[in-house]
This record gives structure tokens, sequence and C-alpha cells, in this order.
């Protein structure tokens, strides 16, 4: 008798006859589990009923934790109202904007996008018609969406880091050519390429932590020099705050180093998991979307879309009149980085443990990790299986090479405990296969 296939694995085969892949975005497929069924707080079930704890969080998406009821029923109520109309603006638009020109210390107005990579696309756009300007400069390592502005250089291998390293075919020459390539922490690098390019730099973007790598911490004296040498230089500024906003401060990263950019874009966990984004940022620079008088042009059916307008304040709402929440994960996400650091110290495994707030990361690479540069020396295998076997073990942790793991508000101290037993179970048994540098 046939035994029959795992309900996950049929429903995957099942949407590769009508889904290119079987996912609707490439990193979403990570074998098993293959379909999600369910979800609460800081767990989520499969298909076949298995359940794990879950650390990917929808790449960062879900701050509060699964089907938070303060931002679900928030949803609830607005769809008592009005849904999609497509005419003048409502009252939940004005509400979410006036929450981010509040919290975000950059911020003086903000238009609404329904992803990142439509609100870095804005930013772009924006700068380039500001400044009359070309050129962009991105970091190598970061990821700001998947327009052909950005699309390049991010995971890239020791060969094509720093070249010509497109995310996809289709994108023009030119397009590629009008983004150049910087090291992250090495502010030499972003000046020569100012000297290479007098005057045909619009600005300079990047994720204040490159969360799309792990966890890249920046020095408190680049991030400064990015800023001032941006104003020297007639450059704009660009935080792409899409996973640090509103996960490691209420005003984002901006908030914790002290540095306001020029423009600001936020997404992912500003809605607990509900499709929202914005860009922020000085009122002279952002009046040129109006479209009375601006030149920058604005448009999208779903931009500030009632549902996720309220989620969106909900989500803000609650982290502002709970401070605690910080105290909490951050305090967690320390406790789970010093917890794996010992792991790797007793074990003599070769390692260097990351992050920042709730995020952590464990890369099998020798300190120290400040740039891309540092990255290429991680042993890639070694990371898929550990977070292969993580995963497997029943703690959700996306098995993809220098990808990031996520504390949210529901995890537990308990749950960090058991998550740093099953570490220290799997790095013991990787070492003992002889999977791992000592």
């Amino acid at each position: 008798m046939t035994t029959p296939k795992p309900v996950g694995r049929r429903l995957y085969e099942s949407a590769c006859q009508v889904i290119p892949g079987g996912v609707n975005s490439g990193t979403r497929y990570v074998g098993e589990p293959y379909s999600l069924a369910g979800a609460q707080g800081a767990y989520v079930t499969d298909a076949d009923g298995a359940r794990y704890l879950d650390y990917h969080a929808a790449f960062g998406a879900m701050l509060l934790g699964h089907n938070a009821p303060e931002v679900n029923g928030a949803v609830a109520r607005s769809l008592d109202g009005v849904d999609l109309v497509g005419v003048g603006v409502g009252e939940t638009e004005i509400e979410m904007a006036r929450l981010v020109v509040e919290l975000i210390p950059s911020a003086e107005m903000m238009i609404a996008a329904m992803s990142g990579s439509e609100a870095t696309a804005q930013a772009i756009r924006l700068a380039r018609a500001v400044t009359a300007r070309p050129l962009i400069i991105k970091f190598q390592g970061c990821y700001h969406g998947w327009h052909d502005s950005v699309a390049r250089n991010v995971i890239s291998p020791a060969g094509r880091a720093y070249g010509r390293d497109p995310l996809s075919a289709g994108i023009l020459d030119d397009a590629l050519d009008s983004t150049l390539i910087a090291e992250f922490n090495d502010l030499g690098s972003v000046q020569a390429l100012f000297e290479a390019h007098p005057e045909r730099i619009a600005a300079v973007i990047l994720e204040p932590i490159p969360h799309n790598v792990g966890a890249l911490l920046p020095t408190q004296e680049f991030v400064e020099g990015l800023r001032s040498l941006t104003r020297k230089e007639g450059a704009l500024l660009v935080f792409d705050e899409v996973i640090t906003g509103f996960r490691h401060a209420l005003g984002g990263y901006q908030q914790v180093c002290g540095v306001r950019p020029d423009l600001t874009s936020f997404g992912k966990a500003m809605g607990n998991g509900f499709p929202v984004a914005g860009l922020a940022g000085r009122r002279d620079l952002m009046e040129r979307f109006d479209f009375d008088g601006g030149d920058v042009l604005l448009a999208g059916t779903f931009n500030g879309h009632p549902v996720s307008a309220a989620a969106a304040i909900a989500t803000m709402t609650y982290l502002r009149d709970h401070p605690d929440f910080y105290t909490r994960t951050h305090t967690l996400g320390e406790r789970m980085r010093l917890g794996l650091a010992g792991i790797a110290d007793e074990l003599g495994v070769a390692a260097t443990v990351s992050g920042f707030g709730g995020v952590f990361v464990l890369y099998f690479a020798s300190a120290p990790t400040l740039g891309y540069r540092d990255l290429l020396r991680n042993d890639n295998a070694a990371y898929l299986t550990f977070h292969r076997r993580m995963t497997d073990a029943g703690f959700l942790m996306l098995p993809m090479a220098l990808k990031r793991n996520h504390v949210s508000g529901a995890h537990t101290e308990d749950d960090v405990e058991r998550t740093l037993e099953a570490a220290h179970d799997v790095l013991k048994g990787m070492l003992a296969e002889g999977l791992l540098t000592t």
C-alpha cells in the first residue's frame, strides 16, 4: 500500500502546476514546512499539524506576534467602515501619517505604499528629481526591493561581489550602471565614488543595519560620516528602515544612532503582518509629490488602504503606549546572542554572534564582521545546515545563507532557553559529524 504524501508536500506540488516554482516569492521556498495552516503568538503550525516556534516571523513583519488581538481587532472594526473607494482621503490615512510624523525623528510628511519595494522606488525617484542627478550609491549586501534601480549586489558570491551582480534577468544595463556599489562601514569607499562621479550622485541609500545579510552593525563614525558627506556633496541620505523601523526602537534605528536622514522608507513590522509601507522625510522634499504644483508622480490604488492603515495605527499605538515592549525584546535578544556565543565558545566552534534588539544571527566565521568582505568568509554550508536542523527540531529559521532571526513580542524566556538547548544539541551534532570549523 502506498503511503500518502504529507498534506504540505501535496499542496506544494499542486501549487507548482499553477504558480511558477510553487511560491509567490522566491525566498518562500524552504522545503519543510511546505505550507503553514495556522499561527498564534510566537508559534506557527504547518498543514500536517507540526508546530514550530517561529523566528522567521514572515521576514520580520511579525513584530507583536501572530494574530495580535490589538491589531486584528482594529482591522475587524475597519471592515465596518468604508472599504476602497479611490476618492479623497480617509481618517485612517491621516492618523497613520500623523503617527509616523510623531514617532520617526526625520519625518515631517509621509506618503503611503503597500510594500517596502514601492517605498524605496519612490525614494530613489524623488532623490533624482530633487537633485537632477542620475546615480545612486548602495552598499554590497543591502537589499532595497525588487525594482531595477536596486536589484543588484545583495548576497553576492566572491567572484561577483562589488562588480555587476544583478538579482534578475531583464534589467536594462543603464539601470544597473546607474547604481554604484560601496562597502558598508567603509566611508572611504563612498568618498571614492563621489570623487569618481562629481555632481552626479543623487543619493546614498542603506539599511542602517544590513539585516538582509544577517546583522552588520554600523559604527557611529560611519553613519555620522555618511550624513556629513552627503550634505557636503549635495546628495540625499536615505535610510531604508523597512526592517529596522519600529523593530529596534519606536523611531527606528535613526532614533538609536541620532542621525537624521533626508528620507526614510519603512514597512513590514509597521502593520504586524498586514501589507503597508511608506516613505517619510523633510517637508520640502516630500512636497514634490503634491499633485498640485509638485512634479514627482504619486500613484497607487491601494496606497493608504483602510485595512492596512488600521493595522499600522494599531501597531504603532501599541508600541508607543507599551515602551516595555522594547525592554523585553531587547533583553530576550541579548540573552539569545550571549547564549549562542557561549555555546560556540564551549564547543570550540569558529563562529561570531551578531544582532541588535530582538534580532540575532550566528555567523560561521571568525570576527570581525563589519562589512560584506568579512561575510565572504562565512561557511554558508554550515549556516544552512544549522538553520535546517533547527527548523526540523521545531524552531523555524530561514534555511538560507546569511539570514537573520527575530524575537517577537510573543516570545518568552522559556522559548529562548529551549531554543538555546536545541542549538547546543544541533551544533554538537554538526561538530561530531565534522561539519564545523574549530
